[in-house]
């Protein structure tokens, strides 16, 4: 495996870590529809979480890791959130949250978590009163 899958796969635990220990339960990891991917699915009493984790052992022109969350990686996102919340009846608020790992090569452990909760919402658009099932459903507008 390539040193840039490995560190990705240490900062996913590391993130999967923070997550357990504020109470979360993780439902999956790495999680597919296609070619999509969620790197971490994880609930509490109230909430199902959707957790994109960027890892990196350095910042690049002060930019870092979770600012390499773009819109194509959102709009993915949002898709297969969707399809795990209708294929699981899933009735739980829906969040989605980025986890920034900053991993030191020197050390191998973490340096730096910066974890933001909300950090995006998909456009919702109304579903009507004929199609709606009981489920989530995310459109993009």
């Amino acid at each position: 495996m390539a040193l840039h899958n490995d560190i990705g796969h240490l900062g996913e635990d590391a993130a999967c870590t923070y997550l357990t220990s504020r109470g979360y339960t993780i439902r999956e990891r790495n999680w597919r529809l296609g070619n999509i991917e969620i790197d971490i699915i994880a609930e509490n009493k109230t909430d199902i979480v959707f957790v994109e984790v960027k890892t990196r052992t350095s910042t690049f022109a002060d930019v870092s890791p979770e600012q390499y969350v773009d819109e194509h990686k959102r709009r993915f996102m949002t898709i297969a959130g969707n399809a795990y919340v209708k294929r699981n009846n899933l009735t739980k608020n829906l969040r989605f949250d980025i986890a920034g790992i900053l991993w030191d090569k020197q050390s191998n452990t973490v340096s730096d978590i910066h974890y933001f909760k909300g950090a995006f919402s998909p456009a919702l658009r109304s579903v009507s009163a004929g199609s709606y099932n009981g489920g989530w459903k995310w459109h993009r507008r």
